[in-house]
Formats: structure tokens, sequence, C-alpha cells
């Protein structure tokens, strides 16, 4: 679907004139009231637009592309058959033609509050006054591999060759069920993802905070509920909304089961749910002898507006945000500008708020002018409020944020599952990330 513009001639006396653009009801959301337990949450358009959550304009602009390393796009893919290229022949998915990325074209938004504690998160594709725009940008389709050699590059890509080892490149498993080929790949610290990210060039970076955020926000506009886990149903409501969630995602692992199979490494191949193109859902995938010799085990690897295995599976690190823990209380720093990114302070960045110092299910999140998710509450359950748990720790330092959870995570995980009680150092076979394009 493209922008929407509005036709905004009148006629006067047989002739045309031509009014100045208002913009100002072309918004829809949701609204959400701290008070209420449920996960569900209330749909809100500017006047005359409730069929915006029917059409889903800005969701909708959302697809898949192959993305050269100077940032052009080298194909879009055939939203019907990734296997082709949206004008005809066949796609290359396996970094021969570039990255698989899904690319967000500009929008707006703002938060509005009727009282402290209601509001409503309303998104525009045009420039309404007091909205603040996200840029055009791209997010890698996969949750990220990386491309071995003598420098080595962040890559979105469905490759099982031995350039794409993934998990901690572990040679031994590569002709055995457990095999890391094909995989996400994880076992590396911030720094190094961000090199990694960006030794693609100017543009590429690590998976940033904002993405996320958008990500997780625009699901919960498009299903009005914060619970990302709920079942998965492909029916609409008599409305024509969107009913259900993205399922539980890869989370259902036995945690013994894992560390035999393969030692807590990814076991989810990069493109598993392709077959969803740029849509939202979950795909099977049974892995032979996770359970044990002859005892197999079904997964299901889910997928967001074409982003795989949004939570889940492993756990993603984000950069650009950067927690700090003093000794009573506990501050959010983020950083819109990559050239700011760093894993030592809080330089350039803005002071979002306080964070719970308290684990336990996220109940009240920051949210503030700029809609962020981060707990200041975490005084819920899992099937209330956000529905997801929230870590963290009283230990002075700075930490990073990771999200969405393993493969072990079970009903704690979702979207906004979060973890804040590791440094940037930290390395782990099931800690990995996304990695992002902007030219902005």
């Amino acid at each position: 679907m493209g922008r929407i513009t509005i036709n905004n001639n009148l006629k006067i006396n047989g002739k045309i004139s031509l009014l100045s653009n208002d913009f100002s009801n072309q918004w829809y959301g949701i609204e959400i009231n701290e008070a209420n337990t449920s996960p569900d949450l209330t749909r809100v358009a500017g006047t005359g637009y409730m069929s915006y959550h029917a059409t889903l304009p800005i969701h909708n602009l959302i697809k898949g592309c192959i993305l050269n390393d100077n940032g052009t796009v080298n194909y879009y893919l055939d939203p019907t058959n990734w296997d082709l290229k949206s004008t005809g022949g066949a796609s290359k998915l396996n970094g021969d033609d570039g990255q698989v990325m899904m690319e967000w074209q500009n929008f707006y938004y703002r938060v509005v509050y009727s009282t402290p504690t209601i509001y409503q998160i309303r998104i525009s594709l045009n420039p309404i006054a007091g909205y603040t725009l996200v840029s055009k940008h791209y997010i890698s389709a996969y949750e990220s591999t990386t491309k071995s050699g003598a420098t080595i590059y962040m890559a979105s890509v469905k490759n099982n060759t031995v350039a794409y080892r993934g998990g901690n490149g572990t040679v031994a498993y590569d002709a055995q069920d457990n095999t890391l080929l094909g995989m996400p790949r994880t076992n590396y610290n911030r720094t190094n993802g961000r090199i990694r990210a960006r030794n693609r060039g100017t543009g590429w970076n690590l998976y940033g905070y904002n993405d996320h955020k958008w990500l997780f926000w625009l699901f919960a506009i498009e299903y009005a509920t914060l619970n990302s886990q709920k079942a998965v149903d492909p029916t609409l409501t008599v409305e024509g909304y969107k009913k259900g969630g993205l399922g539980n995602g890869v989370t259902t692992a036995n945690t013994t089961e894992w560390s035999n199979f393969n030692g807590y490494n990814p076991f989810i191949a990069c493109g598993a749910s392709d077959s969803l193109l740029n849509g939202s859902g979950e795909v099977s995938v049974t892995k032979t002898n996770f359970g044990g010799a002859g005892v197999n085990r079904t997964f299901y690897a889910n997928r967001y507006r074409g982003h795989e295995n949004p939570f889940g599976h492993i756990w993603k690190m984000c950069d650009g945000i950067n927690l700090k823990v003093s000794a009573s209380i506990s501050e959010v720093y983020t950083a819109d500008n990559p050239a700011n990114w760093n894993d030592s302070n809080y330089t350039n960045y803005n002071n979002k708020g306080l964070y719970s110092r308290s684990n336990g299910y996220m109940s009240i999140a920051l949210i503030g002018d700029n809609a962020e998710f981060i707990a200041k509450v975490a005084a819920g359950a899992n099937n209330t409020y956000y529905c997801d748990y929230f870590y963290q720790s009283n230990v002075l330092g700075l930490y990073m944020l990771l999200v969405g959870g393993n493969a072990i995570s079970g009903a704690d995980a979702g979207f906004v599952y979060s973890s804040t009680i590791y440094a940037p150092s930290l390395a782990d076979t099931y800690i990995g990330s996304r990695f992002r394009f902007s030219a902005a």
C-alpha cells in the first residue's frame, strides 16, 4: 500500500482553490489505562479513520528486500514467494545479492495523555503537528548470523555453508543433527556485534533499542494487546481487525535437552519461517533427536511482519541503550544517533527516567513522551498487563538490555521480556542480535 494522500482542493465559484493539507485526524493507535490489568487494549483513531485498524497503512508498507552494502535496494522480494524477485526471476537469499532485510518507511508518532495513567500511542504516515518522525530504515529479517573470513561481517542470510556457521562456531557439529550451519551467530559481546555490523559500511549498525520498541508497538497496535504470546488466530473481527498474537514462539525447550543437544546454541535455522513472507504467524520446525536419540521435538518459529523470531530462540542484544544502576536508583539512558553508541558511558545519551528495582512481570512501562517500553513497575503476572518478565540488578554499574528471551523462557517470554543484569562485555551461546541499516 502506498502513502495515503488527501485531496484538499475545494471548488469555489467553479474555480479550484488549493487549501493547506490537514492531516490531524489521519492517525491510528491504542489506548492504555494503567489501572486495567487486562493486556487487551482499546483501539483508537482520528475522527473518521477507524478503518486504518483494518487497512493498517503503516504496517503494510513493511516489506522484504535484498539490500546492498551501500544501502541501496538491489531488489524487493515477491510478497507471495520470497524465492522470486518482485519483478520476476529467482531471488538469492544466501548473501550473493545482498542482505535479507525488512524495509520500514517514514512514519510519525505521538504519546497523548488524558491523565498521567491513561494515554494513547498514535502513529501516522503524515507529519501531524506535535508528532515525532521515525525515519526510514531497514531491520534484518532474520536473527543475525555472520560471514567469516579475514573480516567478520554481520549477515542476514539463508545459507548453510561453513562461512555462515552460527552459534559459538563449533565445527564438530557440522554434519550432525545439532549442526550450527545456517544458524544465527551467538557468543559475541555487544562491542564486537557493533563492529561486525559496521564492517558492512556506513549506516550499518547493531539492532537498536528504538528498532525493537517500534516493532513491539506496531504489534500492539495491530493486535490491540500487550500479550504477544497469545495463540495465533488467523481470523478477523467483524470489523476486519486482527486477533490473537504470535504464539509461544521458540520458548518451550527443556533446559537439559537443549544443553545436551548443542550446549544452548541456536537450533532454528535462519529463514525457517520464510513461508510467512512479509506476514505474521508461526511455522512448525521439527528437530531430530533433540530430546535424545530417537526423540524428536517440534517447535514453532514465529514471525511478525517478516521479522523472524522477534522473541524467543535466543536473547537479542539492543544497542543505543545503557542502563545505569546507582546506590538507590536505576536509570534508562538512550541515544538515537548510532554515532554515540558505546559500552562505557552515557555521553550524548538522554535520561529517560527510572526503571524498576524489582524483578517481576512488567505492569507499568516508562512510556514518557517517546513510548519507552522498559519496566517502571514489575508487579504483574504472565497473564496481566504486559505479560512479560523483567530482570534487573541492584549491583552498581552500566548494563545492556537483552530482549525477547530464549528457547527455555516459556511464559516469561514475549516482545518486552527484558534482562538488564548483564554488562555489555557478556557473551554466551544463547545471546545474539539482529542488525539494521539507516542512511539517516
